[in-house]
């Protein structure tokens, strides 16, 4: 069951359970916060846990706006103020990782901890994709994207189902697939990959990222986990190793065989492994 707030010129939904320490729980694309409804029980009696639907996305409002990364931002820190959430600690999957690492780096003081999986850690360049991940990341980026997107669905009829290694029932589909009847319900979808940092572009997004990137360098007091699936997707394992040598405070673990969609494969790991990284750190203690 999901709540919803006013926030600027729409709404956001959002699931809310438990008391206590804000623990935020930030989806990606094409997902919605019912992804994270196996992880939640792990987590509820450890604080305050919210797990938002991002503008545009599941059964939040569809704004007529361009979805851009920043346009997510200036939602999501709406909706933080509006929820009155401060001192918290950031949970985030895929572009929910990225918005989870930027707010950080934009608010120091404000989070006690940061964890990641399956997320943007550093700008890409063209040449680390592998042959089939530049042809499509080409097909994205062009007007083929639009027929891929946003006349056929791709991201949730194809990308979705196949980050799924345990599989995705039709029930669980359905769910995912209600927020986007049209072609234009479905823009959110294509515009996030458009946003991915590559070869420098597009620049404002690259930038933020490698602003989160010095943060997450610079930032010791605050205890990141990254938590690592095999195989998911092609540059995970290498990023990982890079953030090991470069993030400050960072822990890196293993939940098994997942995905790209991890939460689906591995809700229980996921949620044991924040609950365990929670309590070492005492992040939602008084």
């Amino acid at each position: 069951m999901t709540n919803t707030i006013k926030i600027k010129d729409s709404h956001l939904a959002y699931r809310e359970t438990g008391t206590g320490t804000p623990v935020v729980l930030l989806h990606g694309n094409p997902n919605s916060s019912y992804m994270w409804r196996n992880v939640i029980p792990h987590l509820s009696s450890q604080g305050r846990i919210l797990a938002p639907d991002l503008i545009g996305m599941g059964e939040s409002g569809k704004p007529d706006i361009g979805y851009r990364f920043t346009d997510h931002v200036g939602y999501l820190d709406a909706w933080f103020e509006a929820m009155g959430l401060d001192d918290m600690v950031l949970v985030g999957h895929d572009w929910g990782g990225a918005l989870a690492m930027d707010h950080a780096a934009r608010h120091p003081g404000r989070v006690r901890g940061v964890a990641l999986i399956e997320t943007f850690l550093r700008p890409a360049r063209l040449t680390d994709l592998p042959p089939e991940g530049r042809a499509l990341f080409a097909r994205l980026r062009g007007p083929e994207g639009e027929r891929m997107v946003l006349q056929e669905n791709s991201f949730i009829e194809f990308n979705l189902p196949r980050g799924v290694l345990s599989g995705l029932s039709k029930e669980d589909h359905d769910v995912y697939r209600a927020p986007y009847p049209t072609p234009e319900s479905r823009l959110p979808t294509l515009v996030w990959p458009r946003e991915i940092p590559i070869d420098g572009s597009p620049a404002d997004v690259h930038e933020r990222v490698e602003a989160y990137g010095r943060w997450a360098a610079a930032s010791p007091e605050v205890p990141k986990l990254l938590m690592t699936v095999e195989p998911g997707t092609p540059l995970s394992a290498e990023a990982a190793d890079w953030a090991a040598r470069t993030y400050a405070a960072l822990e890196v673990e293993s939940v098994g065989t997942a995905g790209h969609n991890a939460m689906e494969d591995q809700p229980d790991a996921i949620g044991q492994a924040v609950s365990r990284w929670l309590d070492r750190h005492g992040l939602t203690a008084g």
